[in-house]
């Protein structure tokens, strides 16, 4: 069952990923990029890395609605759904990709994978942590939360009513 998901997935990726430059619009080409994040996230908990795979869903879905809303505010073309074109210089670009592609898959059989020495580790999200981060952890996490808090703040301070506006008086 897993193999007939992570195929699913897998291909569901690529074809989204590939609505991105056939779509009609900035925005729907924007949640067919999110589509395809949201599928590669899925991957990666299938195959057990779940922080990262959380890290990626949680990430994309902000980071293309945040997109999309920029979109709609400031671009002369209403919500990004007017006609319009992903392509440009077409010839080129299929000549690049082309070749990235054939020198890619060329490497993946001409390259001598190593046999795997060990076993996968019992907590992959801690050992990618520690590998990352090493002893500096807990520094980061606690760097994490006072970044996040300074966000909210900002974004409090920011809000036209003011942080003294209460009820109108002022």
């Amino acid at each position: 069952m897993e193999a007939v998901a992570f195929w699913v997935l897998a291909l569901a990726a690529v074809g989204s990923g590939v609505a991105v430059f056939v779509v009609g619009s900035m925005a729907r080409a924007t949640f067919a990029l999110l589509a395809s994040f949201l599928c590669v996230g899925a991957e990666l908990l299938l195959i057990g890395l779940h922080y990262l795979g959380v890290l990626v869903i949680l990430m994309m879905i902000m980071e293309m609605l945040v997109m999309v809303v920029f979109m709609v505010a400031y671009m002369m073309n209403p919500a990004g759904l007017m006609p319009m074109t992903m392509l440009h210089n077409e010839r080129g670009a299929f000549a690049i990709s082309g070749t990235a592609f054939a020198a890619l898959a060329v490497g993946i059989f001409a390259v001598p994978w190593p046999a795997r020495a060990g076993n996968p580790p019992r907590d992959p999200t801690f050992a990618l942590g520690e590998s990352i981060m090493g002893s500096k952890m807990l520094v980061m996490m606690v760097i994490g939360i006072a970044i996040l808090a300074t966000m909210i703040a900002t974004v409090v301070l920011a809000a036209h009513r003011g942080r003294y506006d209460r009820d109108g008086a002022s």
